[in-house]
């Protein structure tokens, strides 16, 4: 008997799969509109923007309130660190600047108006640098959940406010310790404050933008904000020093609209006797008023155009 193999079934040929229909970028955003498909983390429209971070309006507050409680969490003093650090820097100041440099030659009250000027410059210098960390700072919650992003600066601007606050009352019981009493001047410091922190949030939100592209702008910010305190009158008078015709016109301008300078001499002006209207630049109010709403403005705005780039790459 002969044996019959059996002949192996034959290869089922499989179907080549269908190709996709081939669709030009225009296609595909007709498409996705069609659908009501959006880009995931697109730049909302600037009212909707605005209307987003007034609805995270807690979270800011929220979060200003622990970076402020987080601080100085790990030193021993806690939060009195919020009250030694600027007063440690106008002692520092006063030596050398007031003793051995003579700073203080000319200016009456000279311990009221550096500490005025040491405090006020802090919140500036302060809000400014944690802006260049707003962002690089908080990278995972940046990535992890969905928020305007502006709601960082912002936050953190917050809780430089609220520092100074805490500043202040050592500051009230410095200048009545040197004979500056309650005036009705001392209210002027309120508008002053409020134009001065508009102009820190809108600097701080700028600052942000730059430093979440270009890393290197935080390790640059120190030399310019030193560079500026300098420029700024915190520990002498640039009315005295730009008395007398020695400083060529140009410079004057530009240091008596100094924003920096500006809201310091308003802030002595409302607490210090000594310190007259006379020593205050022209049209003072109106040059504050300016830089507050140009830098907050602009500065949201600057940033706002960057929203959907914050957190990538």
């Amino acid at each position: 008997m002969v044996s019959q193999t059996a002949a192996p079934p034959a290869p089922v040929e499989s179907a080549a799969p269908t190709p996709l229909p081939v669709h030009a970028p225009g296609e595909l955003a007709a498409l996705a509109a069609r659908h009501g498909l959006t880009v995931s983390g697109a730049r909302p429209s600037l009212t909707s923007y605005i209307g987003q971070l007034w609805g995270r309006r807690h979270f800011i507050t929220a979060f200003a309130g622990a970076k402020l409680s987080a601080q100085y969490s790990q030193a021993k003093l806690g939060q009195i660190w919020q009250i030694m650090t600027p007063l440690l820097n106008a002692t520092v100041y006063y030596f050398i600047f007031g003793v051995l440099m003579n700073t203080r030659n000319g200016v009456a009250d000279f311990v009221p108006f550096l500490v005025t000027g040491v405090f006020i410059w802090t919140f500036t210098s302060s809000t400014i640098t944690a802006g260049t960390r707003a962002i690089s700072g908080n990278t995972g919650l940046v990535r992890a959940l969905h928020f305007p992003r502006a709601s960082l600066p912002i936050a953190l601007a917050l809780q430089q406010l609220q520092q100074l606050l805490y500043s202040l009352a050592v500051l009230l019981l410095i200048l009545l310790a040197f004979g500056q009493f309650p005036q009705p001047s001392w209210l002027l410091a309120i508008p002053a404050l409020t134009l001065q922190a508009l102009f820190n949030t809108g600097v701080s939100m700028a600052v942000a933008r730059l430093a979440a592209q270009t890393p290197d702008i935080a390790q640059l910010m120190p030399f310019v904000l030193r560079t500026w305190m300098y420029a700024s009158g915190v520990m002498w008078s640039l009315d005295a020093h730009l008395s007398g015709g020695r400083v060529p016109h140009a410079v004057v301008v530009a240091l008596d609209c100094n924003p920096a300078a500006v809201y310091i001499d308003l802030m002595r002006f409302a607490l210090i006797d000594s310190f007259t209207g006379e020593q205050l630049p022209d049209h003072v109010w109106a040059i504050a008023t300016g830089w507050a709403l140009v830098c907050a403005v602009g500065g949201f705005v600057y940033f706002w155009k960057a929203e959907e780039r914050y957190g990538r790459g």
